[in-house]
């Protein structure tokens, strides 16, 4: 058993009964302090704990860990470390916040600032992005919409999980606004385009998971070893021009239809924080091959819901959703991705794809809520939408229920302005 996981732990931070962040959580983020120094830290409750004091006032004594390696800007020097590590420095912290042990009051004010007093900025620098297509329900709904509903999944979804690579430049962190995309269009019934703002945007209700440093170029890493090598989860909201993306995507798939923005949640929940909530995923047939089997339970229970609010009215959900759903999951993500002998560093994101669910109210793009554009959405204020207008801001949040406490990921919330012109 995680130490840092024991739920009956309660930490002398007062957190609340329906925080996403008690003790048993421990995530890690990145923030700026009023004095405008940058933190590698963690967060319990409503309160972000800087990391380096407490590794420069001995507290990680025993941990193999460099005097500077949390006097970063990023977390990708810790990315570098190993599972070990990390679980060592997460459990530690557990005890040092732990209700029964006391801290000096003086420490206290180097280390502890209200969460309302940090600016959070972005946690890693994202050197590569790769984006998968592992829902079965999204595929199987895009591929009903633009294809022959007998035969919406193509040939190699059951067999791989599909993905492409996409623009690490323009991950950006939540609370940063994206302005709507320019780009080629072919409008109903046109044979040639018009260039013009997106009229179609869309999100895509996603996670990712951030990797450690992986194996030399050429060699793989097995689904038996992938965990050792995925840090960490957050939301992910891969931001989509519908139009762009329908003209540009034959033959080679997404490019500026995805490229201009997506957005991440601050924090990084660890896979050990995520470990009770391991679930059975969806049996996988036809047969897979035997590089892509893995053993045990690797899909996650993670409650998924997005809202949307405008300057006329305040959030209003439009889906929830479920990471559960997945039908491919990270162990065969990671070793699909490195089969061939692509290396991976630390520092680098993958999404999950668009987690949809069964049902029509947990699907994960206005694409499929609005079934691309026939069902349109009314909003609290009697507007309608099939997809998004400027100055919407769309939120996505994340969190595991235990029967005492949660484990959550805070929010992805992201406006969208009017095209430059």
């Amino acid at each position: 058993m995680i130490k840092a996981n024991d739920p009956n732990r309660k930490s002398w931070i007062e957190v609340s009964k329906d925080s996403d962040f008690p003790i048993q959580n421990i995530p890690f983020g990145v923030f700026k302090k009023t004095n405008n120094s940058i933190c590698v830290g963690t967060r319990i409750g409503d309160f972000a704990i800087d990391l380096n004091p407490l590794n420069e006032l001995n507290y990680f004594d025993g941990i193999d860990l460099d005097a500077t390696i949390f006097a970063q800007e990023t977390l990708n020097a810790f990315l570098k470390l190993n599972k070990t590590t990390w679980r060592a420095v997460r459990d530690r912290i557990a005890e040092i916040f732990d209700a029964n042990t006391t801290m000096d009051e003086a420490h206290k004010a180097l280390i502890i600032s209200a969460i309302t007093e940090v600016e959070m900025v972005m946690p890693v620098q994202v050197g590569d992005y790769t984006d998968f297509y592992s829902s079965r329900q999204h595929a199987h709904n895009v591929g009903c919409m633009f294809r022959d509903p007998d035969n919406a999944l193509l040939p190699n979804w059951l067999h791989i999980p599909v993905g492409y690579h996409g623009r690490a430049s323009s991950i950006v962190l939540s609370g940063t606004d994206i302005h709507r995309p320019k780009g080629q269009q072919l409008p109903l019934g046109a044979d040639v385009p018009v260039f013009g703002p997106c009229k179609l945007m869309d999100f895509e209700l996603e996670m990712a998971f951030v990797t450690g440093q992986g194996k030399e170029m050429g060699d793989t890493i097995s689904t038996s070893e992938a965990d050792d090598y995925i840090f960490g989860m957050c939301i992910f909201n891969d931001w989509s021009a519908r139009d762009i993306q329908k003209w540009e995507y034959v033959p080679l798939g997404p490019f500026l239809g995805k490229s201009f923005g997506s957005s991440i949640s601050p924090w990084i929940v660890t896979l050990d924080a995520l470990k009770p909530f391991r679930v059975e995923g969806e049996k996988q047939e036809p047969q897979i091959l035997p590089y892509l089997e893995f053993e045990g339970n690797k899909n996650i229970d993670i409650k998924l819901e997005v809202q949307i609010t405008s300057d006329s009215f305040e959030s209003h959900t439009v889906s929830k959703s479920n990471y559960k759903y997945m039908y491919w999951n990270m162990t065969q993500q990671l070793a699909h991705h490195t089969v061939n002998g692509c290396n991976i560093n630390a520092g680098d994101m993958m999404a999950s794809g668009t987690i949809s669910g069964n049902t029509p109210e947990a699907y994960g793009s206005m694409l499929e809520l609005s079934w691309k554009g026939t069902k349109p959405m009314t909003m609290p204020d009697g507007t309608e939408r099939k997809f998004i207008q400027d100055n919407d801001s769309v939120i996505m949040k994340a969190h595991c229920q235990a029967s005492n406490y949660r484990v959550g990921f805070g929010e992805v919330r992201t406006k969208i302005l009017p095209a430059k012109k």
